[in-house]
Formats: C-alpha cells, structure tokens, sequence
C-alpha cells in the first residue's frame, strides 16, 4: 500500500499491505488494545507490515511513546481474528486495532512504560472523540477473544486510563471470603453470572452450567477488571465487580 494521510496527527505513517473493506457503514465503534508479544518491537512492526503475516492494526505504539499508522482508519486492519462483542462477530469491521509493543506473557509480562501509556491515552481519546466511541467500548483483545487471547494482559493499566478519561472501569472490590463459582458448577446462580456476562458484552452462552467456555469468560474479566487474581473463579470480589461496573453504564444509571 502507498504512503496515506495519518488520521492521527502525531503519527508517523508506515504502510502495511493487511486491510480491506470495512463491512456494515464502516464507522468504527470499539477500539481493542493487543500487545505484541513479541521479544522486539522492531520485529513486531515488522510482522504487522509484510504480507506473509496477513495480519496488521491501525496502530502500533513503541515504548518510548511514538506511534506508528499502519492501516487508515477507514479500512478494515486485521487485528482481532475470531471474535466477538455484544453479538458482534467482525470486530475487524467494527473496530480501531492498536497493538501496544510488549513483550507480554511471552516475555514475563514487563511494565509498560509510562510514556508508552500516555501515546495510548492520547490515540484513544483522539479517537474516541472522532469516531464518538462509547467509553465502555474501549476493550482488551481478551475481552473479545476470552481463552484464545489474554492481551494485553493483567499488568495493563485499565485504571490509569480510565482516570484519563479512556474505557469504562469501577475500582474492583477487595478479594476476601465467601461463596464462590467454579467450572463444574450450575444452577440458577450460575445462570445469573452468565446473564451478566452476557449483558456486558461478553459472548457467554446461558446454561446454568458453569462450562470451560465460562471459566474463560470469567477469567477474561477479571484480566481487564480484577487484575489482582485470574484463575476463572467467579468469587464475590469478581461478581460484585461486575454488578456495579453493569450498573455504571449510562442505561443503568
């Protein structure tokens, strides 16, 4: 692809040939946050840049805070695979990818760097202010891929970004004791969890049975919202966590 105009303005421009059409009207309305998880960030840009990988994002910002346009905007960049939100399943179309370079899991889960973090806040609110993208639409790529991805992972400042006035957040509630939900449990308690679930966006199927598939749910949620335990166990610090972050979006309040 030739050189474009950055949508962005304090980004550098360095084409990847991986887009396409949006599909739908093609306006964006989520913005998903990956890491690399890659050893190099020059190795990462690198990837998201050659044709053999068929994979890119509109985004890539380095550690020392420079960010990179890869994909215009209004083209579909190929970020976020098989995926879904809210019953949305081309998250490609309806998204603006950012991949954050990182070694992540792969690498030990290293800090992300503060200058690192306020380019991301700057392009999220950038943004979200052009494309007028709901804060509670600002997610993890593991929100909408729960088990097949965990980035950009439990070490990523949600918190911070949202005192920025980036993403949708309550501060968790404190881990302590009490009755708790796990794989191989069901009943209506279960049913009410992944009613929740389901209700924030994540694409949790309603059974009663507490299921693999809702262990990852749940795990994926405490990775973005409850940072300081991800074993997939639905405990009160996890539900109440996620009982009033529900009751903080604007049709609940």
């Amino acid at each position: 692809m030739s050189a474009f105009t950055a949508d962005f303005s304090a980004a550098l421009v360095q084409p990847s040939p991986n887009h396409g059409e949006r599909a739908g009207d093609g306006k964006p309305d989520m913005i998903i946050l990956h890491y690399t998880g890659m050893p190099s960030a020059e190795g990462a840009l690198s990837w998201l840049c050659r044709d053999e990988s068929q994979v890119s994002s509109h985004y890539f910002v380095n550690e020392d805070g420079t960010v990179v346009q890869l994909v215009p905007e209004a083209r579909r960049a190929w970020h976020a695979g098989k995926s879904v939100w809210k019953g949305e399943r081309d998250i490609n179309s309806s998204s603006i990818g950012i991949e954050i370079a990182n070694a992540g899991h792969p690498g030990g889960l290293p800090d992300f760097p503060d200058r690192q973090i306020e380019a991301v806040i700057g392009l999220c609110l950038d943004c979200g202010q052009r494309w007028a993208i709901a804060p509670e639409r600002v997610l993890a790529h593991s929100d909408v891929a729960p088990i097949r991805k965990v980035d950009p992972g439990e070490k990523f400042p949600w918190g911070r970004l949202h005192r920025a006035g980036v993403g949708h957040w309550v501060e968790p509630t404190p881990i302590a004791g009490g009755r708790f939900f796990q794989r191989g449990d069901a009943g209506q308690p279960v049913e009410a969890l992944q009613s929740m679930l389901s209700i924030y966006g994540y694409g949790t199927e309603i059974t009663g049975e507490f299921s693999p598939e809702t262990e990852g749910d749940v795990a994926a949620f405490q990775r973005h919202f409850r940072q300081e335990r991800v074993d997939g166990i639905a405990d009160f610090s996890t539900i109440d966590t996620l009982h009033r972050l529900l009751t903080a979006l604007p049709q609940y309040s």
